[in-house]
């Protein structure tokens, strides 16, 4: 049997997890459990840029994956960097099991916006989708419509939808 789980790691809401297992399943016909809390690995965090480096977050999803797993994503709340970039909204490894997503800058509050559950969860099963197809060994697509197209900002994700063009999704059924 299939199993992809996802790890809450840190203040993540039960809607936000509902969120997750609904667009899993939905996205990747995929069984989806969610684990326990995990805290916030300490040593991710970067006292200079006040951020959390994403792959130091990434390598204690993988550390914390079942054996059963197929896949395995990691959600946060904490804003997460690489230190090429100023900032990610998730990373995954190519191909790989592993994948986190940070909800920090999918929030409308963060860009001095009144809360709203509705975008956020959207831009959350967007993201999902695009990080678990990069373990599917999906890269960015140029269509600007497809999960799989690059988001270098909150409105690229606006753009786009929780599913994949036909190329990408040719792909992903080779791999499923």
């Amino acid at each position: 049997m299939n199993f992809i789980y996802v790890l809450p790691i840190g203040d993540i809401t039960k809607e936000m997890l509902g969120v997750a297992r609904k667009t899993i399943e939905k996205r990747f016909d995929y069984i989806c459990n969610v684990l326990d809390y995990e805290e916030i690995p300490e040593q991710a965090f970067d006292t200079e840029r006040c951020q959390y480096l994403s792959t130091e977050i990434l390598k204690r999803v993988l550390e914390l994956c079942p054996e059963n797993a197929t896949k395995i994503i990691g959600i946060t709340p904490v804003d997460l960097f690489i230190p090429i970039l100023t900032f990610v909204f998730g990373q995954a490894q190519l191909d790989g099991k592993a994948a986190v997503v940070s909800t920090h800058r999918l929030r409308q509050e963060y860009y001095r916006l009144p809360r709203n559950d509705t975008i956020l969860f959207e831009r959350l099963s967007k993201e999902i989708v695009h990080e678990l197809g990069h373990t599917f060994g999906m890269v960015h697509c140029h269509n600007s419509n497809c999960a799989m197209h690059f988001s270098n900002a909150v409105r690229d994700i606006d753009v786009k939808k929780d599913t994949f063009c036909e190329s990408c999704l040719r792909v992903l059924r080779r791999k499923l």
